[in-house]
């Protein structure tokens, strides 16, 4: 189970170290040279810590804490990851194209405007409560949304195990890497069209001989900027320090 986070860290490089370590209330970001990666922090600390974090230690192996069960940790391991794979040089050299200005809102690359006419009568699967689902999908196919804590309408986690297989089209929060079902969701949706979304999403082509068929992430192009949000000076504005863009095969 273990394999997909591996061929994750495995991606790294080795010479990468750890030039810059936020961890704020709600987010942590973390920065190398000129590639700055960040995640939400999942709550889930009853856990002891894999490891000791420090400043200039080795990016890679700060990245392994993305295996801990101790969640705010495993958040920690994910900013890392992204630190490599969603640095605009290492996202250009993976084909994506990214604007010459600092803030680009790019609707092309939100999955839910860029798939309405895909997802046309078929079976969809969207594993997190997202803003504007029912408006912007439930028109036009046969929506079933997954919630680890649901709402009025919603089905719960553990109907994954039913609904998945027999969906056409499915989507999956980035949280599902820090908790770890994203393995087994994967396995779940194997015949269907796989999203996974989220601003922290990994920008890894690895990913792909897993079972996925597009990431839906955010490139960081204002580190600074990044690291006064994440530091909690703002909320709910990262988006305003780079860019949103789309990987396939």
């Amino acid at each position: 189970m273990w394999e997909l986070y591996d061929a994750l860290i495995e991606g790294m490089p080795e010479k990468c170290l750890v030039d810059e370590f936020i961890c704020g209330t709600y987010g942590v970001l973390i920065r190398s040279g000129n590639g700055c990666g960040f995640s939400h922090i999942m709550p889930g600390d009853t856990l002891p810590e894999m490891m000791e974090k420090s400043l200039h230690m080795p990016l890679k192996k700060l990245a392994q804490c993305i295996k801990s069960w101790n969640f705010i940790e495993a958040s920690v391991g994910m900013a890392a990851i992204n630190a490599w794979y969603n640095s605009p040089a290492v996202a250009t050299d993976n084909g994506i194209v990214l604007s010459n200005s600092q803030y680009s809102e790019d609707r092309l690359n939100d999955p839910f405007i860029a798939y309405q006419n895909v997802i046309k009568n078929k079976k969809v699967a969207v594993l997190g409560h997202f803003p504007y689902i029912e408006q912007l999908f439930q028109p036009v196919c046969d929506l079933t949304v997954i919630e680890r804590e649901p709402a009025e309408g919603d089905y719960p986690q553990s109907a994954a195990e039913y609904i998945l297989p027999e969906s056409d089209f499915v989507i999956l929060g980035c949280n599902s890497l820090i908790d770890k079902t994203l393995p087994r969701m994967l396995q779940l949706a194997r015949n269907a069209y796989v999203v996974i979304v989220g601003p922290f999403t990994p920008l890894a082509p690895k990913l792909f001989s897993f079972g996925v068929n597009d990431l839906s992430s955010f490139v960081i192009k204002d580190n600074a900027g990044a690291a006064h949000i994440i530091s909690g000076f703002e909320r709910n504005a990262i988006y305003k320090t780079g860019q949103k863009v789309s990987i396939k095969p």
